[in-house]
């Protein structure tokens, strides 16, 4: 691209805005230091923030409001109903949608509104389907058809689109061997007598301390027997707190994702019991990506820990022990809540 201090200024650019001899910006809501390049078009009424450049190619509709420090690729619509929040990237050529039932000149009441939040990043060519949230700081792989909501910090690819791992984690791995979990819960892995030294060996957390707030991995007592093992946990030792209640999570299928949510007070220990499943634990700061795939070892996530199950093996059993009897109110739902909760308690 040329440099823009050589290239003369736009007619109709709002000021502090460079705009391409030619490129037409109709819109007077764009702000300072955004650049605006060569067959771009921007209607009237949209909203683009500070910082952002436009590059060649672009289609920005009316309805449209973009935030600070956004680079949009070459080769971009943005439809009426399209949110992009700060610092978000999005790729040559992905494609947005606003009309789940296009029909040719029919105009709906409303266009879906799609939500691109901050610090999320949109790879080439990918798709996405209106009425879509893709969630802070969250990837889409090149390529991608998003078709349903993606949650923040989650990296999805493919089409469907489905979640492949977490910004911010080591990708899970086998205990035994330390190599990458392409396909977890495929079989089913038992965790040898060196366990604790095959755990050390791959880049699986280790026992103890995941580096994310309080969360732990915790082994369980097993006996090995030529009849078949015997996992055992007591309660009042093998768990860190007293348990009041038990629930099971299987039929789970292996696109779905469960948890999505934070407790104020309850403390939960997760043993995937048969098959397998990735665990995300975050703390609002720090993020592990666990695999559990042996009821020989659980996870503990404490209160104020956002958490996430996803990628269940068809034959995969969850038992989760919760310190609490059931209590809605207990429940942060949402990650934008949950972050306002935990930086409350820290300061």
């Amino acid at each position: 691209m040329p440099d823009p201090d050589q290239v003369p200024e736009h007619a109709h650019a709002p000021a502090g805005v460079f705009v391409h001899p030619q490129a037409l910006c109709e819109s007077s809501q764009v702000g300072a230091d955004t650049r605006v390049w060569a067959f771009a078009h921007v209607l009237p009424d949209a909203v683009i923030g500070t910082g952002c450049n436009i590059c060649d190619g672009v289609f920005i509709e009316n309805d449209v409001v973009v935030g600070d420090r956004v680079t949009v690729k070459c080769g971009v619509q943005l439809w009426d109903g399209i949110r992009i929040g700060d610092d978000v990237f999005i790729g040559p050529n992905a494609t947005f949608t606003n009309d789940p039932f296009p029909r040719s000149r029919q105009r709906p009441d409303a266009f879906a509104v799609t939500l691109v939040e901050a610090g999320a990043s949109i790879g080439a060519n990918a798709t996405i389907l209106p009425g879509i949230r893709i969630g802070q700081h969250a990837m889409v792989g090149a390529g991608s058809v998003v078709t349903k909501d993606v949650p923040p910090n989650a990296k999805v690819a493919g089409n469907p689109a489905r979640i492949i791992g977490y910004v911010g984690t080591e990708p899970p791995r086998h205990r035994e061997t330390g190599a990458a979990a392409e396909r977890p819960g495929a079989t089913q892995s038992r965790v040898p007598d060196d366990r604790r030294a095959a755990v050390r060996a791959t880049r699986q957390p280790a026992f103890g301390d995941l580096g994310v707030g309080g969360a732990q991995l915790l082994e369980l007592p097993t006996v090995n027997d030529l009849r078949g093992d015997l996992t055992v946990a007591e309660f009042d030792q093998h768990v860190p707190f007293p348990v009041r209640r038990v629930f099971l999570v299987y039929d789970v299928p292996s696109r779905e994702i469960r948890g999505e949510h934070a407790h104020r007070q309850c403390h939960q220990f997760i043993v995937c019991v048969r098959g397998s499943v990735r665990l995300l634990v975050d703390d609002g700061t720090h993020r592990a990506d666990v695999l559990l795939d042996s009821p020989a070892f659980g996870a503990y996530v404490p209160p104020l820990h956002w958490g996430t199950q996803y990628d269940y093996s068809p034959d995969a059993l969850l038992a989760v022990f919760a310190s609490d009897h059931y209590d809605a109110d207990d429940y942060i739902r949402t990650y934008d809540e949950f972050l306002v909760v935990v930086r409350a308690a820290e300061s």
